[in-house]
């Protein structure tokens, strides 16, 4: 079979999975204001950085009485400081099923050294059975499954009345989803997901619970400085009011306020929660009638509307990475998909992410290439 080769290109070709394509019209002059040169710890750099924490409460509906706090070494330093710092206290229950929470599950098992963890997992774009937590102990969890295309599709499994904590890492579903937060304990995420912000930066909300365990409970373990949230034994309030534990770059904060207006301009939540709908519905239309085209998720119910992975039928099922690797070069190659291949542990195919930066044209104008480097890869 023979596909022509489209005319028309997505207008901007950036996938990535992370960092994320900027949010449309993104120009490098919006950051024309940003506090370079100044400290951090001046009453102007407190203010941009407290704007960042309020603007995040106000659009996402994080409750009053939640922390919000800038943190380190963006989302995977946000997991790790709430792990090192808060597990250990009772047994705890890790639900992994992709990389990056398989990663929590290794530090947690092979670094905390923790002796009482019981370990749910499941193979890349399947989903493990979440109904198993009773709320008795701590939690790990990611929401949505980066490098699978695997989402928690509610909270509901989470009882109200735990008498443990949940960690769960957020960076690609917040702005995507509706987050659950009277479910979550400790929440992180980065900008660079759904935001399309630039990267080393991570956000952690902490509920009521999880400040009371880091005011009750001392792990048996020495802390880093930047994985300390308390001060003589009280929370560190100044981390959740504009002070950070070290220096943050006030470019990527000022991009950060950037992309905050604009989710609050096209509409808030509801609109960036649309617009990564309408592009995953764009590709499962897609999906639907391309007969060697699936998604790697296989429930429905638990795909991701943002990370959205992509696995072929080839002819090369010894090898069909090396299948794949030759269909990325031909898109890169046309300038119509950057960055689209599959995470590196996961299994072949494509990864396109659709979170809310991302028109849907773009999508709808990217898959009919999809089909033709398909296509010509084969007859290679």
């Amino acid at each position: 079979m023979t596909v022509e080769k489209p005319a028309v290109k997505p207008n901007n070709p950036n996938f990535s999975s992370g960092p994320c394509s900027k949010r449309p019209g993104w120009d490098v002059n919006v950051l024309y204001d940003a506090l370079t040169g100044r400290s951090h710890r001046s009453s102007e750099g407190k203010a941009k950085l407290k704007a960042v924490i309020e603007h995040h409460r106000e659009l996402l509906g994080i409750p009053a009485d939640y922390k919000i706090g800038i943190v380190p070494a963006s989302d995977t330093g946000a997991v790790e400081m709430a792990m090192w710092s808060m597990l250990g206290a009772r047994g705890v229950d890790v639900f992994a099923w992709e990389s990056f929470s398989t990663d929590w599950l290794k530090d947690i098992q092979d670094h905390l050294k923790l002796q009482d963890v019981q370990a749910y997992t499941a193979d890349y774009g399947a989903f493990p059975d979440m109904s198993q937590y009773d709320g008795k102990r701590d939690c790990v969890f990611a929401w949505n499954g980066t490098t699978s295309g695997v989402r928690v599709p509610n909270g509901a499994w989470i009882p109200d009345d735990r008498t443990g904590i949940t960690i769960c890492d957020a960076t690609s579903a917040v702005f995507a989803y509706d987050m659950p937060w009277d479910k979550l304990d400790v929440t992180t995420w980065s900008w660079q997901k759904v935001l399309g912000g630039e990267a080393a930066h991570g956000m952690i909300v902490l509920s009521p619970r999880a400040v009371e365990r880091l005011e009750t409970y001392i792990p048996d373990r020495p802390l880093p400085k930047i994985f300390r949230m308390t001060k003589k034994g009280k929370l560190n309030d100044a981390i959740f009011e504009g002070a950070t534990i070290n220096t943050p770059s006030m470019i990527a904060v000022e991009d950060c306020l950037d992309a905050l207006d604009w989710v609050k301009n096209i509409g808030g939540l509801k609109a960036t929660m649309q617009r990564s709908q309408n592009n995953y519905n764009a590709i499962h239309e897609w999906v639907e009638k391309t007969p060697w085209a699936n998604f790697l998720a296989t429930d429905p119910t638990t795909r991701s509307t943002t990370s959205i992975c992509l696995a072929f039928d080839t002819d090369e099922q010894a090898d069909p990475s090396a299948f794949i690797k030759s269909m990325v070069k031909l898109l890169d190659a046309k300038n119509v998909a950057k960055d689209i291949n599959a995470y590196r542990d996961a299994p072949a195919g494509l990864r396109i992410w659709g979170g809310a930066t991302v028109e849907t044209s773009d999508i709808t104008a990217l898959l009919p290439w999809i089909e033709w480097a398909y296509e010509a890869t084969k007859a290679d």
